[in-house]
């Protein structure tokens, strides 16, 4: 059995077509160029991430409630639930891990909607706007918390 930490990606509705939706505002990079990225950043610290993606909010309800238990922390970005979603919000809290929310653009600079997140209440930390590199400076955060709690 691994000792490392174990960190849960989870990418929310439409964040597959990163890299060719609205690269003015996400930028040009694929998702699967950010899942490679953060398997490279979380070996550097000793870590592993398990990244899933899905368009259904239950599927990721799902995906969280069979997974979160062999994980340590959770970095997510919720797409568009973010703003709708308490059932995505609840089940979060209900892994009882650590939860980091990222996100490719600045949500608070965006359309009056985007301002309101179910997530960022119970996530110790948020971090947007810095295009993909939100998601490694995400991880980081979580790892660093997690190393923290440890001791």
């Amino acid at each position: 059995m691994s000792t490392a930490i174990r960190v849960l990606v989870i990418h929310g509705p439409n964040l597959n077509l990163l890299g060719s939706r609205e690269p003015e505002i996400y930028g040009t990079t694929t998702l699967a160029e950010i899942n490679s990225t953060l398997e490279e950043a979380a070996v550097n610290r000793g870590a592993e991430v398990s990244a899933f993606q899905s368009n259904h909010e239950g599927a990721l309800v799902d995906h969280l409630q069979q997974e979160a238990p062999q994980a340590q922390g959770i970095l997510i970005n919720p797409g568009g639930l973010t703003h709708t979603s308490v059932a995505l919000r609840d089940a979060l809290v209900g892994t009882d891990r650590p939860v980091v929310e990222v996100h490719c653009s600045n949500i608070f600079s965006r359309e009056e909607f985007r301002h309101h997140s179910y997530v960022s209440g119970i996530a110790v930390g948020v971090v947007c706007g810095f295009g993909p590199r939100s998601y490694t400076m995400g991880l980081e955060a979580l790892l660093s918390h997690l190393s923290d709690s440890r001791g």
